[in-house]
């Protein structure tokens, strides 16, 4: 919790300001509309916030701001709960596990935190190293897999959907819980690259029935509102099960979480956030808590 109130200081410094008067009128409520727009909560979220948190101090007959404040800690904990998911793996056997994102997210080192968590948990992974474009890629991914003491597929400058499909085989043959793939990373806006990763996908599915059972977008927690549309891109070419949310360490606004889960909203449907990544280290990845994470944004 202490790393992740570290990880989220930007944010709820600037909301707690909102807090330090004496009186609960509309000035209150502009500003922190201003300070929730600032921490890229985004519109639609920032609105839907508002409206309820005016309910609640309603309700509850509220006087004084810092009650207003935990508040709207509920109000923020209520809209994220849906988001609040864990990854299951085992249903199928081996579990297969493919990880997207743009360049400079963090995915490679997702990948690697993500390895270490289910190797705690005793599970047996199978890393398959199918981002062959980006000079060093299948490297950094073996240092992981050494790290973690897992078994890697790879192939120099092979090709992406056959060393997928070559690791899902392996991973059935040698009888691994989960098999992830490491795909390239894809700006979403490039159509033939994102055409890349559907290719990945059916060949996937061709190695095992009904895989990918997973597909986990890593956003980088510093994009702001860009996240949200990496969100959407993502979602309509693949389909996207969960996400991953790096480098919430101190720059990271935060409030893009709150936007994504009303996108989800709407849409009526969730992309739930599996892990959050609070740090460099393989032990920060933590799961997801939509209460603790109310709590840090806030206060």
């Amino acid at each position: 919790m202490q790393r992740l109130r570290q990880g989220l200081r930007k944010t709820s410094t600037g909301i707690a300001q909102v807090f330090t008067g004496v009186r609960i009128d509309e000035a209150l409520y502009e500003e922190l509309e201003s300070a929730l727009l600032l921490a890229d909560t985004g519109l639609p979220a920032t609105e839907y916030l508002l409206t309820d948190l005016r309910r609640r101090v309603k309700e509850s007959k509220a006087t004084d701001p810092a009650l207003v404040k935990g508040l709207l800690v509920e109000a923020v904990a209520a809209v994220l709960k849906p988001l609040e998911r864990p990854l299951e793996v085992g249903r199928e056997v081996p579990t297969v596990i493919m990880v997207v994102g743009v360049n400079g997210a963090g995915k490679t080192t997702s990948i690697g935190k993500l390895t270490r968590w289910l190797a705690q948990a005793d599970g047996k992974v199978l890393l398959a190293a199918a981002d062959t474009f980006r000079a060093a890629a299948r490297e950094q991914l073996q240092v992981w897999a050494g790290r973690n003491q897992v078994e890697i597929v790879s192939q120099q400058g092979g090709d992406p959907a056959a060393v997928s499909f070559d690791a899902v085989v392996a991973g059935k043959a040698r009888g691994c819980d989960v098999v992830i793939a490491d795909t390239a990373g894809r700006l979403p806006t490039q159509a033939h690259l994102m055409e890349e990763l559907k290719k990945i996908r059916r060949t996937i599915a061709k190695a095992q029935a009904g895989a990918p059972h997973e597909v986990l977008l890593v956003v980088d927690g510093n994009t702001g509102q860009n996240a949200l549309a990496q969100v959407k891109a993502f979602d309509e070419a693949l389909g996207l099960t969960g996400l991953i949310v790096t480098k919430l360490d101190g720059t990271a606004k935060g409030g893009v979480l709150a936007a994504i889960a009303r996108w989800g909203a709407q849409q009526g449907r969730v992309v739930p956030v599996y892990f959050i990544g609070v740090g460099e280290t393989l032990e920060d990845l933590q799961t997801f808590n939509a209460l603790e994470f109310a709590q840090a944004l806030v206060a």
